[in-house]
């Protein structure tokens, strides 16, 4: 992945870096996972796309749904935490607020919606095949990521350990993150594509584990069952950009 990649910036203080097409193994390739990360299935990631480098916080939902549902709001930089307390549908109203908004950026138009499973795994990995995209040793993640071991039970600053090796930050704990993918209790039945598997019916995919669960949970490939009217403190979610059309 060329490290000069493109991004943007949002009128929110988001940052969003394009993540380049390619291919990959879905699931986990240690062997020490869940049943429901097997069998690996290999993805082709055959569109680019743009990522938030951080989960979205509470001050840039606030900034479009005026009210902040989180938990976490104490302390004077809680506006730079992740947003959490919020449904899939809860969602999905923000997404439309943002995209009818019809912003321009790097010269496109374009759309904000949800990664796929595919695509936040893809991420993760970030070319790798580790438990994590830093390696397979629990006494590194404390450098990377929040969870149960170090957070002091609670959310913390969007972006304050280390970012993955392309450039992206919390892929591991914080809070978990929300997939356009409906659940599937394994990948046996998953397509080879870039795009959601199905569109969410009553659950959806989850990935990154949080602020709250134990190290395994925040592995690349380990995934969570969520109803999407469900709102948990422990879960949050990460912005794409899809360019679609060119600046007239």
């Amino acid at each position: 992945m060329n490290m000069n990649r493109p991004s943007f910036e949002d009128s929110f203080g988001g940052t969003y870096l394009l993540v380049e097409p390619g291919s990959f193994n879905i699931g986990d390739e240690i062997g020490s996972g869940h049943p429901n990360e097997q069998p690996i299935v290999s993805v082709e990631i055959s569109e680019p796309f743009f990522l938030g480098v951080r989960p979205v916080t509470q001050a840039h939902w606030t900034a479009v749904m005026n009210n902040n549902p989180s938990k976490f709001q104490e302390g004077w930089s809680a506006g730079l935490r992740p947003v959490e307390m919020v449904s899939f549908d809860d969602v999905h109203v923000f997404l439309k607020r943002l995209n009818n908004e019809q912003k321009e950026y790097i010269g496109f138009k374009g759309y904000w919606r949800l990664p796929s499973e595919s695509e936040w795994e893809y991420v993760s990995k970030a070319g790798t095949n580790t438990r994590w995209s830093f390696g397979n040793k629990d006494s590194e993640l404390d450098a990377h990521g929040w969870h149960a071991g170090n957070s002091g039970a609670t959310t913390r600053e969007v972006g304050s350990k280390k970012a993955n090796p392309w450039g992206f930050f919390d892929m591991h704990g914080l809070v978990h993150e929300m997939t356009s993918d409906v659940w599937q209790p394994s990948h046996k039945d998953r397509h080879r594509q870039q795009n959601s598997v199905s569109s969410v019916d009553e659950y959806y995919v989850a990935k990154g584990g949080s602020w709250f669960t134990e190290s395994d949970s925040t592995r690349s490939s380990s995934r969570r069952r969520v109803h999407r009217k469900d709102r948990k403190d422990g879960i949050g979610l990460r912005l794409v950009w899809e360019p679609s059309e060119p600046v007239t």
